[in-house]
């Protein structure tokens, strides 16, 4: 049988990467979207991988892929294509970015200012695609505009760079700090920057050779050590330690990895006195083990960070468009979006950081 559209069904179609099951995926045509009231239409200029996406390829996901075939991917940057009623403050052809999401304000937990932890929060996606529909309120809260020297592929760092920033704001780090971060992944890396932007000394661990580079050409860092080195490390972390700390530890240690025994390792490498951010995320259900006494009468501050605010946004866009801040070093290649599958088998093997993704 043979399909025939019309020029008005023609217009209306798009190609976007459609998540159908766990390692399933089809680039196919789709109907473009139309915006609502108060939405956006966006033209895609940059998609970023994300490991988020990655594991939802992988295993699927609860909360980002409810139904099927499913649209993903949410860092993103490109040009408004058409705008809704009531939208004043976007106009098409405006260069955007946006986050992937936004608080309603409202809530129990926006009226305590925890707009991270908002009732409403519903998580974008849909960024592997020719368009991509933003929401009203995120169109309202955290979506901006970019200057013509930012090019879409760094703007897209928005969201991370955002969830970054919030995580070292709750670390407190004081010029001169030494400072752990174990798991170089693009948050890792981003992490490291940020420690070392704001005077820490800081030490880096990983057992990539892509994100140890990584961590001292981009990051800055002072120290990397080379985890594979280490087999034992999680069994005894401050095997490892520098020379200068080996009979104290660590200011503040961060933990980028997401597994239980990291975030054991942490609290062994950090001093008295001393914070840990146990910012990835484990697996749901996992337990760890803590030395109770350890924590108390060593007065260890344990915190952990999701998302990211709106100010934590702003703040991702300001650094981008002003050049303070340039992650074009992650960036590990450039493919066309058709290649997304490419792009994650380069992930999953640890050879690229992120992957920059284009319509065709």
């Amino acid at each position: 049988m043979t399909l025939t559209l019309n020029t008005d069904q023609m217009k209306a179609q798009m190609k976007a990467m459609m998540f159908h099951q766990p390692g399933v995926v089809h680039y196919e045509s789709v109907p473009k979207p139309t915006p609502g009231p108060g939405e956006i239409i966006v033209k895609i200029g940059t998609a970023l991988t994300c490991g988020t996406d990655l594991k939802c390829f992988k295993r699927g996901h609860p909360v980002l892929l409810k139904n099927f075939p499913s649209p993903f991917g949410h860092e993103f940057s490109g040009t408004v294509d058409a705008t809704g009623e009531g939208v004043t403050q976007f106009q098409p052809g405006d260069r955007v970015v946006a986050a992937n999401s936004a608080p309603c304000f409202d809530c129990f937990y926006c009226q305590k200012a925890q707009f991270n932890l908002c009732e409403q929060l519903d998580l974008l996606n849909g960024a592997y695609a020719d368009f991509m529909k933003v929401p009203a309120q995120i169109v309202a809260v955290n979506t901006h505009k970019i200057p013509e020297s930012l090019p879409f592929e760094l703007a897209a760092f928005t969201e991370p760079l955002a969830v970054s920033l919030r995580g070292i704001e709750h670390c407190k780090i004081k010029p001169g700090d030494q400072v752990a971060v174990m798991g170089l992944g693009p948050i890792g890396l981003l992490m490291v920057r940020l420690a070392v932007m704001q005077g820490a000394i800081v030490t880096a661990y990983a057992r990539n050779p892509l994100k140890r580079s990584l961590a001292e050409t981009f990051g800055g860092a002072n120290t990397v050590i080379d985890l594979s080195q280490y087999p034992n490390f999680f069994e005894d972390p401050t095997a490892c330690l520098p020379k200068t700390l080996e009979n104290r530890g660590f200011d503040v240690v961060i933990e980028a990895i997401g597994l239980p025994e990291s975030w054991q390792a942490a609290v062994q490498l950090v001093r008295k006195g001393g914070l840990v951010n146990w910012f990835g995320g484990c697996p749901s259900g996992s337990q760890v083990q803590l030395d109770t006494r350890r924590i108390h009468y060593d007065e260890i501050t344990l915190i952990s960070l999701f998302h990211h605010t709106p100010a934590h946004v702003k703040h991702a866009v300001d650094l981008l468009s002003s050049g303070e801040l340039n992650p074009s070093p992650l960036i590990s290649e450039r493919f066309a979006m058709p290649q997304l599958l490419e792009a994650f088998q380069l992930l999953e093997a640890g050879k690229a950081i992120k992957v920059a993704l284009t319509p065709p």
